[in-house]
């Protein structure tokens, strides 16, 4: 559900990239009336709502066409007919037709059936029609229709049985949300507060403006905007229901998005503050918010609830306060200033400190939340298989002779955010172990592309990123480009290799290899160890064993290729090419290699169950560490097949653990 949430986010990025323009042209327009300019004044405003207007249209074009798999053309068109139908079978004077009924007793619910929610609900139906069908083939007398061409027929039939659940469903939820305005307006300055929470809460969904026609119009005798906009009311009380807005749309979402844009990820910050800046400004100067809001809507939702709350707060302060103000459009500066000399106005300029106040609330109030709960706001989502673009960015220009190690601590380097980000570099036997300012805005995908075993993300500061047994070759490139403050590169360059191909060693095909164990005690499956890394075999498949003693062997016959610096690892290579990491104990880089007392080294051979290591046990759990010694291939692309022996659970270096088989 995440990542399908993730998904329609960026989709909605491409009709929302179009708003903030239409929303300019609207403020102009508006500005120019005030002018008495009504020629070019209504020519800025009809271009603009021609745009605004359609945005549940756009929506589900938009959607349609970003959640398809191919972005294939036919997902759009099938995103337009889906919601073309029921806009049509159910706008009242159809409904009057197929109910027999006067247009005039028409439920007024489906005078807004035309709405954001049934824009993305068609959007989404046509992609997955697409998904599903779009290389159907039908029977030849049929073949016309096969395939792309199915799927708007498909989209509208399944549109019209949609269409049909509306018209039952949609009259009783409309009536009931007017009933609930009409039960919070005695509420007084906390249903004002009420109903700003739920006017944001109900915007995904279109079913605001029921409680917009409560408050803001003649349905329960409050008729807001109207008695603001003809000077008439009572003044302190008459735009009780508007003036709140002013203060979010003005102040409050512009600071969010500078939160969202100091949270991105260093190398989306211009892509990112080019959105933020352009649906800042929409808000701003005419209260446009949906370029906003939409952007961050679904890919992080709790913190559009959270700007719920906080225009809820904004509304019911200023209505405690009776400072008011109102619009003929929207909460912009455009109809601000206008509302600065409409006399029922009560103190319209104390909305600009409680503007100031609100927008430090969402800047602190959007960066907590996007850090605490790592909410992937844009700049921050997941680079995925087919996002090329991004993967493109996540890159540090490459020089012919860099071999794969500099390479691959290159696209780390650019993933993890460069020198700006990265404090700590340190690395154990497999791993990279990395403190850096924010993990909130690291991209597993990215990192994984570069050809990293797997991630862990520790807490807010702590990751470590498993490369394998040659990690001390990435970490020390790494820590270069680091000292050098490298440059991030936007684009890949031409000699770029692919990061996740890696080199595979002299194999013989065929090979059997015999595993024993390597010391006395209890066989553990690796999935059971207390150690995520080996659990969920990043580093490759094995088995582990925890020893009653501490005299450790080695598990086959073979030679040894690393003994590492703090001795709480050695590295095997067996004549077939198989490798080998025999890994004694958890997070005993940390001792230093104090336990460890060693009896082989780098290119001797060894004999299975030959000592290899002494280890004390006593002092390992006295240092509150896991003993547990892991033995992991470490190149399981040239494995093709295991066979692990019967086993009891007690076992010793003589007992054979599993056969192991090669490509």
């Amino acid at each position: 559900m995440k990542n399908y949430l993730q998904r329609m986010g960026r989709s909605l990025q491409l009709p929302v990239a179009v708003l903030p323009a239409a929303a300019l042209l609207v403020g102009i327009g508006n500005w120019w009336a005030a002018a008495s300019n009504d020629i070019v004044a209504h020519f800025l405003q009809a271009g603009g709502n021609a745009v605004l207007g359609q945005l549940p249209l756009l929506f589900a074009v938009g959607l349609a066409l970003g959640m398809s798999k191919d972005k294939d053309g036919a997902a759009a068109l099938a995103g337009l007919v889906a919601f073309e139908l029921p806009t049509n079978v159910l706008k009242p004077e159809s409904v009057a037709t197929l109910l027999n009924i006067k247009i005039a007793t028409v439920n007024p619910a489906f005078n807004q059936i035309g709405n954001v929610l049934i824009g993305i609900l068609s959007g989404l139906i046509a992609a997955a029609l697409y998904n599903r069908f779009h290389e159907t083939k039908l029977p030849m007398a049929l073949s016309f229709f096969s395939g792309k061409r199915l799927v708007p027929i498909l989209a509208a039939v399944t549109m019209l049985l949609v269409s049909v659940v509306l018209l039952i469903v949609w009259p009783p939820v409309y009536d009931v949300l007017v009933a609930f305005g009409k039960l919070i307006v005695g509420f007084g300055a906390v249903g004002a507060g009420l109903y700003g929470f739920f006017n944001r809460l109900l915007i995904p969904t279109g079913l605001h403006q029921a409680l917009n026609s409560v408050f803001w119009f003649d349905v329960a005798g409050i008729n807001d905007v109207g008695k603001f906009i003809a000077h008439k009311g009572v003044k302190g009380i008459t735009g009780m229901y508007q003036g709140g807005f002013f203060p979010v749309m003005m102040f409050g979402l512009p600071a969010g998005a500078y939160a969202i844009y100091r949270n991105a990820r260093p190398e989306r910050k211009v892509e990112t503050a080019s959105l933020m800046m352009a649906g800042a400004f929409a808000s701003f100067f005419t209260g446009v918010t949906e370029p906003l809001e939409f952007s961050f809507m679904f890919v992080a939702w709790p913190l559009y609830v959270l700007h719920a709350v906080f225009t809820g707060l904004s509304l019911g302060f200023a209505a405690f306060m009776h400072w008011t103000a109102g619009f003929g459009f929207s909460a912009g500066f455009v109809d601000y200033v206008l509302s600065l000399s409409n006399p029922i106005a009560n103190h319209p300029l104390m909305l600009i400190p409680q503007g100031l106040v609100l927008a430090a609330i969402y800047y602190f109030g959007f960066n907590f939340a996007i850090k605490k709960f790592h909410l992937m706001t844009p700049g921050r989502e997941p680079i995925t298989a087919d996002d090329a673009d991004d993967l493109a960015l996540a890159s540090v220009a490459t020089d012919a002779d860099d071999d794969k190690y500099t390479r691959q601590a290159k696209q780390i380097y650019a993933v993890l955010g460069g020198a700006d980000n990265l404090t700590v570099i340190d690395n154990c036997t497999t791993r990279l172990r990395l403190q850096l300012k924010d993990t909130g805005t690291i991209n597993e995908a990215a990192i994984k592309h570069s050809g990293a075993a797997g991630i862990n993300k520790l807490d807010e500061h702590n990751l470590q990123i498993i490369i394998g047994t040659e990690v001390q070759f990435v970490a020390d490139a790494l820590t270069k480009l680091k000292a050098a403050n490298a440059p991030i590169s936007t684009t890949l360059t031409s000699n770029e290799e692919d990061p996740t191909t890696t080199e595979m060693p002299g194999i013989t095909s065929g090979v059997t290899t015999d595993f024993y164990s390597v010391a006395n005690g209890q066989y553990v499956d690796i999935e059971a160890v207390a150690d995520k890394t080996f659990a969920d075999k990043m580093l490759g498949d094995g088995f582990a064993i925890n020893p009653s003693d501490g005299t450790i062997c080695a598990p086959i016959d073979g030679t040894v290729s690393t003994v590492f610096p703090t001795k709480h690892a050695i590295g095997f290579k067996t004549a077939s090419g198989l490798e080998i990491l025999l890994h004694m104990g958890i997070d005993t880089v940390e001792l230093n290699g104090a336990p460890f007392e060693i009896f082989v080294q780098a290119d001797q051979p060894v004999q299975h169950g030959e000592v290899v290591a002494k280890v004390d046990l006593a002092a390992i759990n006295t240092a509150g560490k896991d003993a547990t010694m892991m033995v992991i291939i470490t190149n399981m692309a040239a494995v093709n097949l295991m066979k692990f022996k019967m086993l009891s659970n007690q076992v010793n270096v003589s007992d054979e653990i599993m056969l192991v088989t090669t490509k």
